[in-house]
């Protein structure tokens, strides 16, 4: 087969038609019961979940008050994709969001790239949200004198490593007592675990639970899944609006100040934990062959779950930080954390039970969007033909749904919830990517038939070089010494943590010896702590990097460079490179930019995560290839079409 047939496309005609033959080929209709303000409120319902609950609070630790600014910019981002979500969505109002809009813009290869990036979106994002439920919920049960074992309510891999570094750091000197409460958990949960041979049974029951209750509602119906998302909606939109209400009247101006404690650094910091908050917006394209009127509502239900919870999102950062110091958030549950500060128990304990509710609204949309894209990769023979089964009587993707519950509750068993937020997020992101670029890539088609929404035109041509000369001169102006530390690859000083918790024992009793020397202590009874000694210089970085100098040990555990710090801004880089050629591209063909700024935000959030979620997303896509090549190429109907 010639190398184009990779890149054979679908037109908008043969999409429309082919949902009209699926009747014929077995495949039932889904039952339409959707309007717009069902799409508003399933927006909600996947959006005010782990952000306003949980990463809020990190993200406001790093960025103080000013940390607004950044929901803001992720919200800008978002609504920019969100336009490019709304055309195609109006352009092909049938499941399968940017999978098939990409079948649309760049043909079977892309399409299957993008597909099976969602499949790694939707299931890594709902077992993220299982995992973030159960916290809640046995934190729940534990207010209510119901206390689960340790090892029954953490995964396997958060347990195993926060035993290791426990271990460390005790052995440097901490008490139990003076870990934090993260790493007691887990010690704990490892240490009291059941044992067969080696291996330590530790799983996250609670994960298990929700993700199988919630398979079962979503395997029932459209209309029973609409029906509990939206009392879920209420419910949490009633308390978000009670803690405002309520903290409001607590706010001290006095803890806005400084507004931007660590700078725009500090506030960028946070990206991927924001952006987060705002993944589940696009589940509301996948139900297009549910909606009424899909080409008006589609658009009008991602764009008002944006708007609602971008307000939501920032007045709850303002009373936050106005109620308790920024640097006090640094914890998972900021919203009971701060009522607890306050002495106002009975809010705590509201606070608790609509998490838990709002968690199961996250994970019920997640769980809803994953098998509509399985349907619609085997409609087109991608993936086996049972994936598009549709129950008789309930109307659903039966089958793909049964699936995608297995795929997501084993998973959440034994993975960590950092891990599994930072694989959903880049996923995400490359679906934004691709669904912007395939607007730009359609937007001087003439062959192309258009739905009633299409993205306002503004002229790139100009503007975004403008922008490009504007970042320039902000880098090297008013941050010249992180943009020159990025481009020479200043070495780096590890944080105190790091440092004690990769010491042997010997090198452990060096580094006591040399801070207890520098200090003038001479009490040989007092406690040994190294991890205390060291990280109290963090606040003087200056003084931190000279006893750091200091330290008798190696300069590979001291200092992070070369290849090894490069690595980690090669993303970036990657970022720059394609900026260099949207300017040209943007130039010469007068590129629409909305859809362009959607792209390069995407883009750039891409780029602030890890060097290893990059590795372990190409790893995800290279399996996809072998699966493609090895199964999908060949049976694709675009294929059998030309045969």
């Amino acid at each position: 087969m010639a190398l184009k047939g990779l890149f054979r496309k679908k037109t908008v005609q043969d999409i429309l038609a082919q949902v009209e033959k699926n009747n014929l080929e077995g495949h039932e209709a889904l039952g339409k019961h959707l309007t717009a303000k069902d799409l508003t409120a399933f927006g909600i319902a996947a959006i005010v979940g782990a952000g306003i609950f949980s990463t809020i609070g990190k993200a406001s630790f790093d960025g103080g008050p000013a940390v607004i600014f950044l929901f803001l910019f992720t919200a800008v981002a978002c609504s920019f994709a969100a336009f490019a979500y709304a055309e195609f969505a109006s352009m092909v109002p049938v499941s399968g969001s940017a999978y098939t809009y990409s079948y649309v813009a760049f043909g079977e290869l892309i399409a299957w790239i993008i597909g099976w990036a969602l499949i790694m979106e939707y299931s890594v994002g709902n077992i993220t949200v299982a995992i973030s439920w159960s916290d809640y919920f046995t934190g729940l049960l534990s207010s209510g004198g119901i206390d689960l074992p340790q090892w029954v309510q953490m995964d396997y891999l958060t347990a195993s490593t926060g035993f290791k570094d426990a271990t460390a750091l005790m052995e440097g000197g901490k008490t139990f007592e003076n870990l934090s409460s993260g790493m007691q958990n887990a010690y704990t949960a490892w240490t009291t675990s059941p044992v067969i041979g080696s291996f330590h049974f530790v799983a996250d029951l609670p994960a298990l639970l929700i993700i199988v209750l919630i398979t079962a509602l979503i395997y029932r119906g459209m209309k029973e899944s609409r029906n509990a998302s939206n009392i879920m909606v209420v419910v949490k939109l009633c308390i978000v609006l009670l803690v405002i209400a309520v903290g409001i009247f607590y706010v001290d101006t006095t803890n806005w100040s400084p507004f931007a404690p660590n700078g725009v650094s500090g506030v960028l910091k946070g990206v991927s934990a924001v952006f987060f908050a705002y993944i589940g917006f696009d589940a509301i394209s996948t139900t297009a062959e549910e909606c009424k009127d899909p080409q008006r509502d589609l658009p009008r239900g991602m764009m008002w779950a944006i708007i609602i919870c971008t307000i939501l999102y920032i007045g709850i950062a303002l009373v936050l930080t106005g109620m308790v110091s920024y640097n006090t958030l640094n914890v998972g549950d900021p919203l009971a954390f701060v009522f607890d500060q306050l002495h106002l128990k009975w809010m705590s304990g509201i606070i608790a039970v609509s998490a838990v509710v709002a968690m199961a609204s996250v994970l019920l949309v997640f769980q809803m969007g994953q098998p509509r894209i399985w349907m619609s990769m085997s409609r087109d023979g991608l993936l086996p033909k049972k994936f598009s089964n549709v129950h008789p009587k309930f109307k659903t993707p039966s089958f793909a749904t049964i699936v995608v519950g297995f795929v997501v509750a084993v998973p959440a068993l034994f993975m960590n919830l950092t891990m599994v937020t930072d694989l959903c997020s880049i996923g995400t992101l490359f679906a934004f990517v691709l669904v912007c670029a395939g607007v730009l890539a359609l937007q001087n088609r003439t062959d192309i038939p258009r739905g009633k929404f299409k993205t306002p035109y503004i002229n790139s041509k100009y503007i975004f070089p403008l922008l490009i000369v504007v970042a320039l001169i902000f880098s090297f102006g008013y941050n010249k010494k992180a943009t020159m530390d990025f481009i020479t690859n200043e070495t780096k000083t590890n944080d105190s943590e790091f440092i004690i918790t990769s010491l042997n024992k010997e090198e452990t009793q060096k580094v006591y010896d040399y801070l207890v020397s520098i200090e003038g202590k001479t009490n040989a009874t007092e406690k040994l702590d190294v991890e205390h000694l060291l990280s109290q210089y963090q606040q003087d970085e200056a003084k931190y990097e000279t006893v750091v100098a200091g330290l008798p040990i190696s300069d590979s555990i001291k200092y992070e460079s070369g290849f090894d710090l490069f690595k980690h801004k090669i993303p970036m880089w990657i970022f720059l490179i394609v900026i260099v050629g949207l300017v040209f591209w943007s130039y010469k063909e007068n590129l629409s930019l909305i859809p362009l700024l959607g792209l390069i935000c995407c883009l750039y959030m891409m780029a602030e995560l890890s060097v290893w979620n990059w590795i372990y997303f190409t790893i995800w896509l290279l399996i996809g290839l072998v699966i493609y090549f090895g199964f999908s190429r060949k049976n694709s109907k675009l294929n059998t079409e030309t045969e």
